[in-house]
């Protein structure tokens, strides 16, 4: 019996604001049950795969995980289950697959008792549970949560902001998510087509279109992380973009993420969440066919390899050939990316990923301005001359990582990674504008840039993380070491490939059939080396009142090295504090505020001037206040930031001694962000972000004459006015069912096209729609997907490369896609 002078079980417990637990005696059992009805899920609801990550534990703290996790009512005499204990469970399970999986080896079983109803049994071979105690029946349920929805816009938890799984709406930084089902929704092909759902960030345009780069909160990044890995740029620039194949979701922290992640842009992080092996089997193949002759084939395998699930497999591989609306340009490239994982215990996980990309593309180099704007071209017209216009190679990464809970409260993990990138390039660039005329002049303004790059990044990291209360305080603290080697080999030929002299008339193009006989050799770059380490702790805390706290810092050591000169180019040592306080004083609503400070990049790196003395690297510090919220039980979330972010240090001309750099630059941008994201009303799905900029600004400059230089004026490639939204509905009516229809607009205002603000970028907004079908056949599920892209065919820009080359947007454009799962 229940001992009710303990009070175990008082008459009404609030386990949530939203819905509470109430203790009732019928007919002496003693049952537990939500205060209101649970609704009764279908046979679609109990066959959706659901993720769980479930470490092994007590069996009645595991069925009460599940309950919550899949809003099944489960019924059992609390004896049952004492001192038993349940297996990990872990991967994508349909309910009662999942339920199956989670009492294997228990010698319980289950029976179905309703349409959301369960109860467990012993099965007959099982040895009794022995117990001193004797308890009632007992009955558990629980609601589904949004992130166990593969389907949802909304994700409840991320980690790029603090590196443990955190709710958002307890993290007191700005962090975005674009999750799997906007990936699918949008047919996005390369990380840009995502970024465009998130507030604060654009993609952009540098290396003649081959690189990711993106304009976050006003500052230009290039830089990427896989899982938390840096990707970076090769030395110099110029790569191929990234791949999405293999990508779950995408993760963006806004604002500087030094203390985390060591030495990077002011902007913001984003991190690239891969797909990772599961237990239950998965299987697709889809074929994606779509204008200016682009063809793409996916493919994504992942199961057991052991019966007992210890070894998983996930392959993801994908081939594209495509060719462009701009001349000369086009797109071959194959990408396969094979995962494992070893369960080696239920407290010990290791993963191998390895990923391997050969691509085969052309440059694109836009086109000059004319006067204060674009020049008035064909969207088609190519400067690039084609018979120097090429980008082949290769880029491999291997990545290894282990981890080991020693009990639900503390865990150790290791990773190391290593990427290879061997590619030529063969671009053609320009640096000045055209004349009114439409010139530019060959081997003044216009030339060739020629490379061969070798790179390899080597990365590791140590992590321990822990869970303890001190008094009334909760933590969540982090250790951490990392690591970082950047090597880079290669050669480079410049730049009078055509004949010193002539005109290229962006009107009336004439290219050329032979390449100049006094063209530049292949001349060796120097072997460049860089490296750095850090070490960074974090304390998240839980105060009283609900009240949420994060402070953290971290130390950098980092060096550069010319390797063929032997000469150390660079070394800099630097603390990177942050710290956020959020308070949550009702369940939907919570503000924040936080300061963070950043270690940038080198301004030394490539110093060859044997008068220019090594020079600090670039600093900034950000203040940040803000709101998040969420409404309708949880399935539509909104955030509002204010930033105001300072970027410090920058190396600009010495007015006083000609020749020589000094590091006493400033930007500046401040502004507002909103961004909403979830489900409105069942089937009807959206994503939205706003950004106002009204600041963002050159503070301090200095120009070699003695003048103020770019003082004042605004920066490159940062709009006052950008955002988009995209919305989806879903028909769930018999008649309908499997219908989906969608749309949504991107915008952007006008934008400066250089510091100098010699020439400007229009605004532009885009229309964009969506049709989708999807039916079962033969057991296996197929969608039939139809997106219209810039419906309208407006013309726009997608940046600059901060100087004279102006990125063509897409026209009108057609994917259609047929995807079978199964």
């Amino acid at each position: 019996m229940v001992n009710k002078k303990k009070n175990f079980f008082p008459d009404e417990i609030a386990i949530k604001p939203r819905r509470k637990i109430r203790a009732c005696f019928i007919k002496g059992v003693f049952i537990l049950t939500f205060c209101h009805a649970v609704p009764a899920l279908s046979a679609e609801d109990k066959a959706q795969k659901i993720q769980f990550d479930m470490p092994s534990s007590d069996l009645a703290s595991a069925l009460n995980s599940f309950a919550e996790k899949t809003g099944m009512e489960l019924s059992y005499p609390a004896s049952m289950v004492v001192n038993a204990k349940s297996k990990p469970l872990k991967g994508n399970y349909g309910v009662q697959e999942g339920l199956n999986e989670l009492l294997r080896g228990t010698g319980l079983d289950y029976r179905l008792t309703g349409e959301n109803s369960v109860t467990l049994d012993k099965v007959a071979v099982a040895e009794p549970q022995s117990s001193t105690t004797t308890l009632k029946a007992m009955t558990v349920v629980g609601k589904n949560k949004v992130d166990d929805d593969p389907t949802a816009y909304k994700v409840t938890n991320a980690s790029t902001a603090t590196k443990t799984d955190t709710p958002i709406m307890e993290t007191p930084y700005s962090v975005s998510v674009v999750p799997q089902q906007v990936l699918k929704d949008q047919q996005v092909i390369r990380v840009e087509d995502a970024i465009k759902n998130v507030a604060g960030v654009q993609s952009g345009y540098t290396n003649g279109g081959l690189s990711d780069t993106f304009q976050m909160r006003g500052f230009q990044n290039t830089n990427l992380y896989r899982d938390g890995f840096l990707l970076p740029s090769a030395l110099g620039g110029g790569t191929t973009k990234r791949q999405t194949a293999n990508l779950e979701r995408i993760e963006v922290l806004k604002g500087p993420g030094s203390v985390l992640f060591g030495r990077n842009e002011p902007g913001g992080v984003i991190n690239l969440v891969t797909k990772r092996p599961q237990a239950t089997p998965y299987h697709s193949l889809e074929q994606q066919f779509g204008s200016y002759g682009f063809y793409r084939t996916t493919a994504d395998s992942t199961g057991k390899i052991t019966s007992d699930d210890k070894l998983l497999y996930r392959v993801n591989l994908s081939y594209e050939n495509a060719d462009s609306f701009r001349d000369f340009v086009k797109t071959d490239s194959v990408f396969f990316a094979p995962s494992l994982t070893w369960n080696i215990t239920d407290r010990t996980q290791a993963n191998l990923d390895i990923e391997y990309q050969h691509f085969d593309d052309t440059s694109d180099s836009g086109i000059p301005p004319i006067g204060n704007r674009p020049a008035p071209v064909p969207i088609n017209r190519q400067i690039g001359d084609p018979l120097n216009n090429k980008n082949v190679g290769d880029r491999t990464y291997v990545g290894m990582d282990w981890s080991h809970r020693f009990n639900e409260d503390w865990k150790l993990s290791h990773r190391f990674g290593v990427e290879y990138l061997d590619k030529v390039t063969d671009f053609t660039f320009f640096f000045t504008p055209a004349t009114a005329a439409g010139n530019l002049v060959n081997g003044r303004g216009r030339g060739f840039n020629n490379s061969t790059t070798q790179q390899q990044n080597y990365y590791t990291t140590l992590n321990l993380t822990g869970k303890f209360d001190t008094a009334m305080l909760k933590h969540t603290m982090l250790w951490g070491f990392d690591y970082f080697v950047i090597d880079n080999q290669g050669s480079q030929a410049c730049c009078n490939a055509f004949p010193i002299g002539a005109n290229f008339n962006v009107f009336n193009p004439t290219y050329q059939t032979t390449v100049n006989p006094g063209a530049s050799a292949f001349i060796a770059n120097p072997d460049r080396n860089q490296d750095w380490y850090g070490l960074y702790f974090q304390d998240q805390i839980k105060f009283p009142f609900n009240i949420y706290g994060n402070v953290g810092v971290r130390y950098d050591n980092a060096v550069g090295r010319n390797l063929t000169a032997g000469i150390i180019t660079t070394e800099n040592d630097h603390v990177s504090p942050r710290g956020g306080l959020l308070w949550k004083p009702m369940e939907w609503l919570s503000m924040y505020g936080n300061y963070s400070e950043n270690f940038g990049p080198s301004n030394s790196l490539f110093n060859s001037n044997a008068n220019q003395p090594a020079l600090p690297p670039q600093t900034a510090e950000e203040w940040e206040l803000g709101a998040k919220t969420e409404f309708f039980d949880g399935r539509l979330s909104s955030t509002f930031a204010y930033f105001d972010l300072t970027r410090k240090n920058m190396s600009v001309p010495d007015p006083i001694i000609p020749n020589r750099q000094i590091a006493i630059g400033e930007q500046e941008s401040r502004g507002y962000e909103f961004e909403t994201t979830g489900e409105i009303l069942p089937g009807w799905k959206i994503i939205g972000a706003y950004t106002h900029m009204p600041y963002a600004n050159i503070t301090k400059d200095s120009s070699a004459n003695g003048g103020l230089g770019n003082t004042g004026n605004r920066m490159f490639n940062a709009p006052r006015n950008f955002g988009s939204l995209w919305n989806t509905y879903e028909f769930h009516n018999a008649g309908l069912r499997g219908l989906k229809v969608g749309g949504g607009v991107v915008a952007s205002g006008q934008s400066q096209g250089t510091n100098e603000n010699t020439f400007q970028l229009p605004g532009y907004a885009t229309l964009n729609l969506l049709a989708s079908y999807g039916l079962k056949v033969a057991g296996s599920k197929v969608t039939f997907q139809l997106n219209a892209n810039n419906l309208l065919d407006k013309a726009y820009y997608t940046g600059t490369n901060v100087g004279q080359m102006i990125g063509v947007g897409a026209p009108r454009m057609f994917m259609g896609s047929v995807k079978v799962e199964f």
